[in-house]
């Protein structure tokens, strides 16, 4: 059983940066077992797969849209997961959502989550 709370979202100028967290919790498997990820959804569309990351943070993978703008990192000591973003346009608009799941493979490859936060509110306005 695992809870993600996410933070750091607000609103932000076209071009800009803003950097969210993302705190893990919970008991079962260490927090190191997990691979993690961002998704995000945009008004009216389909959630999205952002960045993942293997729970040693050994391997990640980037959507092509936030590749060379956004970057994921991870603390297993603090537990936690966080995304930089950079060069923001207003396309990246959207809640981002936190996810964790017990393979790299199944999060990125079969983009399949065993746990969600709730999600932060990330606005880009012009």
């Amino acid at each position: 059983q695992v809870q993600l709370v996410e933070s750091g979202g607000g609103l932000v100028q076209v071009g800009g940066s803003l950097s969210l967290s993302c705190a893990a919790s919970g008991s079962g498997r260490t927090f190191s077992s997990y691979a993690m990820a961002w998704f995000r959804q945009a008004p009216g569309k389909e959630r999205e797969f952002v960045v993942g990351i293997s729970g040693s943070g050994s391997s990640v993978s980037y959507a092509d849209s936030v590749k060379g703008r956004f970057t994921i990192s991870r603390d297993n000591v603090k537990n936690g997961v966080y995304l930089q973003m950079n060069s923001l346009k207003p396309e990246d608009t959207a809640v981002y959502y936190c996810a964790a799941a017990n393979t790299y493979y199944k999060i990125v490859f079969m983009k399949k989550v065993d746990y969600w936060g709730k999600g932060t509110l990330v606005t880009v306005s012009s």
